[in-house]
């Protein structure tokens, strides 16, 4: 882009390796000013995710696939889904720029790379999860992040129904943005359980996916050599 800088690949490369995959805190409570109808349990709504409502939607799933959603064994699954729901779609309500507010003045402008961030997310067409890893490349602009915040950041924006190229873009938009960034570069690699244990029954496919930004998309060089880091001299 104009007025940016690039740095040849003789630039030295700062490289952090991390198995980074806790995942943010659980979504808080929500309140409103009008009463329902109908009292509901506390545990009915996290954030804005109606539990009470999941919990009756798979009990008629189960009904509908012809199971007794009261035998021992289903009885209390509908309550269990709706708590997985309300874990793994928290990301719906929660704002990721939090994860980057915090930055550091450092005379620093080469590149910063955090790999192996372990992430989970959902496919929007069929609900089921995809699991994989994520590599996170920036180029400062005069300030710096927390690097876990990096991995916080992939971990709000993985907890939601998506699509794995959907999820490449925002990483890669957000940090840019936030960061002021010179250049991003966002890799993912995942496996999707929609084509592992459904369709096609690929178990041994892989999905990689990646946005580059600024610095990263302009310059071939600087691009070639971050995937020879991440990927190494093989691929």
């Amino acid at each position: 882009m104009p007025g940016w800088s690039v740095r040849c690949p003789s630039q030295r490369l700062r490289i952090i390796r991390t198995p980074i995959d806790a995942p943010p805190g659980n979504a808080t409570l929500s309140t409103s000013n009008n009463a329902p109808r109908h009292r509901r349990p506390p545990e009915s709504r996290t954030g804005s995710i109606d539990q009470e409502r999941i919990r009756a939607a798979v009990r008629e799933i189960l009904i509908a696939v012809g199971e007794d959603p009261d035998r021992e064994g289903l009885r209390e699954t509908p309550a269990r889904v709706a708590r997985m729901y309300a874990e793994v779609f928290s990301g719906l309500h929660e704002d990721p720029r939090i994860h980057l507010r915090k930055r550091f003045t450092q005379k620093y402008d080469e590149v910063v790379l955090v790999r192996d961030i372990a992430f989970s997310s959902f496919c929007e067409h069929h609900l089921l999860p995809f699991i994989g890893k994520a590599h996170v490349a920036y180029l400062p602009n005069g300030k710096i992040a927390g690097l876990s915040k990096l991995a916080r950041v992939v971990d709000s924006l993985a907890r939601r129904p998506q699509v794995q190229e959907q999820m490449a873009q925002q990483v890669a938009d957000l940090l840019m943005s936030e960061l002021d960034a010179r250049g991003v570069a966002v890799i993912l690699e995942a496996s999707h359980s929609c084509m592992t244990v459904r369709g096609v029954q690929k178990p041994d496919s892989m999905t990689t996916t990646s946005a580059m930004r600024g610095a990263f998309r302009d310059n071939a060089a600087t691009r070639t050599e971050l995937m020879a880091l991440i990927f190494g001299p093989q691929r």
